[in-house]
């Protein structure tokens, strides 16, 4: 006799609904998820991958099934995973940040073009930088701390619970200044042999008026900031990896100190 498949339970699909939302909401934000080179179905099965395993423990979290209480809550998700996705990218945005200093006083800024997979006008180093610490975060395991950081808000932020939004802009005020210091420690040692190339260039010109110093600065500060760019690069996978780390806690101290709102 053929055994008929048991029914699975109601709460147990609402808890995997819920889940998969607020995952889905974040991979959309996060880098390197939010690459269009990872598709929108690709992030769909990804969400449900992850929220899975989460799903039996968050049965008693999940509210009636009723309309309006299920849209809210839909709603309630899609708001904490796009908070959390969206501190992810400030925190990675601080290495693009170096990168596009280095080409606004390396003389780059003037060759930007749109970049169709990150949907942002970058210029050379910018790209470059963008695309290594993507590549970074897949090769050191980075993303892995990312999703790890994420699943443990679940533990700290239930689905029933909302967030605490003067918490919330406290952080993001925080991370916009933390995001100009880091891009400034990257990219410090560049800048600061160009600001000198530039006095240089500048005392030449009182020295020599003669001399067009004006055309010789572009292919100059290009020509230093090719040779000496390596030195700025070499740091990106210690910064990527202690990045992907403290993100990781970051996330779960944002979803803690927000959970009371």
């Amino acid at each position: 006799m053929s055994g008929t498949p048991s029914a699975i339970p109601l709460d147990l699909l609402l808890a995997l609904l819920l889940a998969s939302v607020r995952v889905v909401s974040f991979l959309v934000l996060a880098p390197p998820f939010a690459n269009r080179a990872v598709n929108a179905r690709v992030k769909a099965m990804l969400a449900f991958a992850v929220a899975l395993p989460m799903a039996e423990g968050l049965r008693g979290q999940v509210p009636a099934a009723e309309p309006a209480a299920l849209l809210g809550a839909v709603a309630q998700q899609v708001l904490v995973g796009g908070v959390l996705g969206a501190l992810c990218a400030l925190v990675f945005a601080a290495v693009q940040s170096a990168g596009d200093l280095i080409d606004l006083f390396g003389g780059f800024q003037l060759a930007s073009a749109y970049d169709p997979l990150m949907q942002a006008q970058t210029a050379i180093f910018g790209k470059l930088y963008t695309a290594t610490t993507s590549a970074l975060l897949v090769f050191t395991g980075g993303h892995l701390l990312v999703l790890q950081g994420m699943l443990r808000t679940f533990d700290v932020l239930p689905l029933d619970a909302g967030m605490d939004w003067s918490t919330v802009a406290s952080v993001f005020t925080a991370g916009i200044g933390t995001l100009m210091l880091s891009a400034l420690q990257i990219a410090a040692p560049l800048i600061a042999v160009l600001f000198v190339a530039d006095v240089g260039l500048g005392l030449l010109s009182r020295v020599a008026p003669a001399l067009n110093v004006f055309a010789m600065s572009f292919p100059l500060k290009i020509l230093i900031t090719l040779t000496l760019g390596g030195f700025a690069y070499a740091v990106l996978p210690g910064v990527v990896t202690d990045l992907a780390g403290e993100l990781r806690e970051t996330l779960v101290r944002l979803a803690a100190a927000g959970g009371g709102g």
